[in-house]
């Protein structure tokens, strides 16, 4: 499981937020290089580096691959904020190697460039509603699509049938589900730009009303390549 660090972030924090290294998978948190504002990045945002974070990715599979018990068949992506939308970039680029994809916070920007999957994906997705940094409703100015707007793209991509079911497994939260696909929605009322929490965490020390962790790592054990 390959978790990435947001703008600014380092593998050490997305590890201490995400958690993973505590549940029965091999964790795996990637460095971004230092964009050009200074500031760690990954490929797809405007301040990224010159450099194809998709090669690299692809890579340290290969490298993992050769040292560790990797099932092939079993290769997921999660990722904060611009790691969310690099997230979004492997999931238009590696759907061939990476079973399904879980962006939290996600930054969608255009230079992430056209999306042409290899067949269908499977993918989660998390946004908290009252996100200023990377608004649910899109930001115009920076090109990045509303939410929804991002979610119905990949509907159309994925061929799912129809409009999706939506339902609140806790008050505060609303899920979307498109029938005929592996693509869900978790649209978190009120919450920033956060990994969702019922605890404190680094992004935040107000909690939210769900743990987005533990229904990522569900979601990933019921996709397989």
């Amino acid at each position: 499981m390959l978790s990435f660090h947001g703008h600014g972030r380092t593998a050490e924090y997305q590890e201490q937020l995400s958690e993973f290294s505590g549940s029965d998978v091999i964790a795996v948190y990637p460095q971004g290089l230092t964009g050009t504002d200074g500031k760690s990045a990954w490929t797809g945002a405007p301040y990224s580096a010159p450099a194809d974070d998709v090669l690299f990715t692809s890579d340290l599979l290969t490298s993992l691959q050769s040292r560790l018990c990797v099932d092939p068949a079993r290769i997921y992506a999660a990722g904060k904020s611009n790691g969310g939308g690099f997230v979004g970039v492997l999931a238009c680029r590696m759907a061939g190697r990476i079973a399904a994809f879980a962006p939290v916070s996600g930054a969608f920007y255009p230079q992430a460039g056209a999306c042409h999957p290899a067949g269908t994906v499977a993918l989660l997705d998390f946004h908290g509603t009252a996100d200023t940094t990377i608004p649910y409703d899109g930001n115009p100015a920076k090109g990045l699509p509303s939410i929804p707007d991002w979610l119905a793209a990949w509907a159309e991509r994925d061929h799912c049938a129809g409009r999706p079911v939506s339902y609140s497994p806790v008050r505060g939260v609303v899920v979307q589900r498109w029938p005929g696909c592996a693509l869900v929605h978790y649209r978190v009322e009120g919450a920033g730009h956060v990994w969702p929490s019922t605890r404190p965490n680094n992004d935040s020390a107000t909690p939210t009303v769900i743990d987005a962790t533990p229904v990522i790592l569900q979601f990933f054990r019921a996709h397989r390549l």
